[in-house]
């Protein structure tokens, strides 16, 4: 008998736009700097959302839909900034200043709605039965919620990015675990953000 494997409900979306400037990368802080103060307050807003979404489902077992769609937007959002400057650098276009998702951008994040939520389970998952996922993600992103630090995943774009510089190539292999290891982190971010009652697998691939 085949089993079929049952897709996450986190998913990423990140298509490398070829060929990629060879320097653009070493001002891509600095052409990012409106998306980053905007994202700062997005962040804020996310965070008590997440509070009053923590005693919704506590008390009713619903994430209300549009706080849901609200967070989903700004980790949509912190994903497209990512994967423009130090998270991947895999393209060049300029991330849409959206909540929505954008088809034409190379870069998006989707979270399937969940009908119902445990009302127990909201108490501990999102820091006690984390713990081994944020342990990874703080190795794989200086930080623990996929905001650009000093990890492993900044580490190998800029090696990429150095190699590009000199090669006008972006090396295939690099790339795919750099993905591999944002999508880990933001499937992380949705569990920790309440936004879904399924454990992350611990692996990088879909």
């Amino acid at each position: 008998m085949s089993q079929v494997q049952e897709t996450y409900p986190v998913s990423i979306r990140g298509e490398l736009t070829e060929p990629p400037s060879n320097a653009l990368w070493l001002v891509k802080w600095l052409l990012a700097i409106p998306h980053f103060i905007i994202l700062a307050f997005l962040w804020i807003a996310f965070c008590v959302v997440w509070v009053i979404a923590l005693f919704a489902i506590l008390f009713t077992g619903k994430y209300p839909k549009s706080l849901f769609d609200f967070n989903v937007g700004v980790l949509r959002w912190s994903w497209r900034v990512g994967f423009y400057t130090y998270q991947a650098n895999g393209t060049d276009k300029y991330p849409p200043f959206t909540l929505e998702s954008v088809d034409a951008y190379p870069a998006d994040l989707k979270v399937v709605y969940p009908e119902r939520l445990s009302q127990g389970l909201v108490l501990v998952k999102w820091w006690l039965l984390a713990i081994p996922h944020l342990i990874v993600v703080g190795i794989l992103q200086g930080s623990w919620l996929g905001e650009e630090g000093s990890g492993l995943v900044v580490t190998l774009v800029i090696i990429a990015a150095i190699a590009l510089l000199f090669t006008g190539k972006y090396h295939q292999d690099i790339f795919k675990l750099v993905i591999g290891m944002n999508r880990w982190t933001y499937r992380v971010a949705a569990y920790v953000a309440l936004m879904t009652d399924k454990y992350p697998p611990f692996r990088l691939g879909d």
